[in-house]
């Protein structure tokens, strides 16, 4: 992964939709420190990194800061190679509806 000092025009922020349609710029952890924000100079480099159904919008590095500041992120990885989910921390499901039970379908 390369970090750079300013990187040129608007990056490319791979985003989480919410169920009520709030878009959250992603983070990641490096093997061994802090999480990170993630963004990319191109829309090849970001679906090659994190697969064609990721979603993103475009930011200046400057607000993606200011999305990340108020989280305790204060680095950004720009163009990492890969952008995996932690299987060693799931994230827990938020917002599911529980499968109807064998009492409530005989109703």
């Amino acid at each position: 992964m390369e970090e750079l000092d300013e990187p040129p025009g608007p990056l490319f922020v791979p985003v989480r939709r919410s169920s009520a349609g709030t878009l959250t710029p992603l983070t990641a952890r490096l093997p061994v420190g802090p999480r990170v924000g993630v963004a990319f100079t191109g829309l090849a480099a970001l679906r090659a990194a994190s697969g064609p159904a990721q979603e993103w919008i475009r930011l200046s590095e400057h607000a993606l800061r200011g999305l990340l500041v108020p989280l305790g992120v204060d680095r950004i990885q720009i163009d990492p190679v890969l952008v995996a989910a932690d299987v060693n921390r799931p994230t827990p499901v938020r917002n599911v509806p529980r499968p109807a039970t064998a009492q409530a379908v005989e109703r």
